[in-house]
Protein backbone atom coordinates (compact mmCIF):
# COMPACT_ATOMS: atom_id res chain seq x y z
CA UNK A 1 0.00 0.00 0.00
CA UNK A 2 1.25 3.45 -0.89
CA UNK A 3 1.33 5.96 1.98
CA UNK A 4 1.33 9.52 0.58
CA UNK A 5 2.85 11.38 3.57
CA UNK A 6 4.33 8.82 5.97
CA UNK A 7 6.07 11.33 8.23
CA UNK A 8 3.06 13.65 8.55
CA UNK A 9 -0.44 12.23 8.47
CA UNK A 10 0.36 8.52 8.51
CA UNK A 11 2.96 8.37 11.27
CA UNK A 12 0.79 5.90 13.18
CA UNK A 13 1.21 3.39 10.33
CA UNK A 14 4.98 3.78 10.58
CA UNK A 15 4.76 3.32 14.37
CA UNK A 16 2.76 0.15 13.84
CA UNK A 17 5.29 -1.12 11.31
CA UNK A 18 8.29 -0.40 13.53
CA UNK A 19 6.90 -1.15 17.01
CA UNK A 20 4.32 -3.83 16.24
CA UNK A 21 1.11 -4.56 18.07
CA UNK A 22 2.57 -4.04 21.55
CA UNK A 23 3.93 -0.62 20.61
CA UNK A 24 0.63 0.49 19.06
CA UNK A 25 -1.29 -0.63 22.12
CA UNK A 26 1.22 1.18 24.34
CA UNK A 27 0.80 4.43 22.38
CA UNK A 28 -2.98 4.14 22.56
CA UNK A 29 -2.82 3.46 26.31
CA UNK A 30 -0.60 6.52 26.77
CA UNK A 31 -3.16 8.68 24.95
CA UNK A 32 -5.92 7.19 27.13
CA UNK A 33 -3.91 7.99 30.28
CA UNK A 34 -3.38 11.55 29.02
CA UNK A 35 -7.12 11.97 28.47
CA UNK A 36 -7.93 10.47 31.88
CA UNK A 37 -5.45 12.76 33.63
CA UNK A 38 -6.76 15.80 31.71
CA UNK A 39 -10.32 15.08 32.81
CA UNK A 40 -9.10 14.55 36.39
CA UNK A 41 -7.32 17.92 36.28
CA UNK A 42 -10.50 19.53 34.94
CA UNK A 43 -12.62 18.08 37.75
CA UNK A 44 -10.17 19.31 40.41
CA UNK A 45 -9.68 22.77 38.94
CA UNK A 46 -10.38 25.56 41.44
CA UNK A 47 -12.65 27.59 39.14
CA UNK A 48 -14.93 27.10 36.16
CA UNK A 49 -12.56 28.80 33.70
CA UNK A 50 -9.69 26.44 34.57
CA UNK A 51 -12.03 23.49 34.29
CA UNK A 52 -13.25 24.53 30.85
CA UNK A 53 -9.73 25.22 29.59
CA UNK A 54 -8.54 21.81 30.84
CA UNK A 55 -11.47 20.03 29.19
CA UNK A 56 -10.86 21.95 25.97
CA UNK A 57 -7.17 21.11 25.81
CA UNK A 58 -7.78 17.47 26.68
CA UNK A 59 -10.57 17.18 24.12
CA UNK A 60 -8.48 18.84 21.41
CA UNK A 61 -5.58 16.43 21.89
CA UNK A 62 -7.85 13.40 22.31
CA UNK A 63 -9.87 14.15 19.16
CA UNK A 64 -6.69 14.73 17.16
CA UNK A 65 -5.33 11.37 18.29
CA UNK A 66 -8.64 9.62 17.60
CA UNK A 67 -8.96 11.12 14.11
CA UNK A 68 -5.36 10.33 13.21
CA UNK A 69 -5.66 6.71 14.34
CA UNK A 70 -9.02 6.38 12.56
CA UNK A 71 -7.53 7.71 9.30
CA UNK A 72 -4.64 5.25 9.43
CA UNK A 73 -6.98 2.35 10.13
CA UNK A 74 -9.21 3.43 7.18
CA UNK A 75 -12.18 4.10 9.45
CA UNK A 76 -12.34 7.71 8.22
CA UNK A 77 -11.35 9.51 5.05
CA UNK A 78 -8.01 11.33 5.09
CA UNK A 79 -8.43 14.56 7.06
CA UNK A 80 -4.86 15.81 7.42
CA UNK A 81 -4.96 15.82 11.23
CA UNK A 82 -1.53 14.96 12.64
CA UNK A 83 -0.95 12.53 15.51
CA UNK A 84 -0.20 14.67 18.57
CA UNK A 85 3.41 14.59 19.82
CA UNK A 86 4.53 12.25 17.01
CA UNK A 87 3.91 13.86 13.63
CA UNK A 88 6.50 15.95 11.84
CA UNK A 89 6.13 19.69 12.26
CA UNK A 90 7.57 22.14 14.71
CA UNK A 91 4.64 24.52 15.06
CA UNK A 92 2.14 21.83 16.05
CA UNK A 93 4.56 20.42 18.60
CA UNK A 94 5.19 23.85 20.13
CA UNK A 95 1.45 24.51 20.43
CA UNK A 96 0.84 21.06 21.96
CA UNK A 97 3.63 21.55 24.49
CA UNK A 98 2.28 25.00 25.39
CA UNK A 99 -1.15 23.44 25.90
CA UNK A 100 0.38 20.80 28.16
CA UNK A 101 2.10 23.56 30.13
CA UNK A 102 -1.24 25.29 30.63
CA UNK A 103 -2.76 21.99 31.71
CA UNK A 104 0.07 21.47 34.23
CA UNK A 105 -0.44 24.99 35.55
CA UNK A 106 -4.14 24.30 36.08
CA UNK A 107 -3.25 21.09 37.94
CA UNK A 108 -0.98 23.07 40.23
CA UNK A 109 -3.88 24.98 41.80
CA UNK A 110 -6.28 22.15 42.43
CA UNK A 111 -8.94 21.73 45.03
CA UNK A 112 -8.50 18.79 47.32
Amino acid sequence: MYIPEPHNDFIFAILAEELGFIGVVAVMILFAIFIWRGITIAMRAPDMFGSLVAVGITTMIGIQALFSIAVVSSSMPVTGVPLPFFSYGGTALIILLACCGILLNISRYRTK
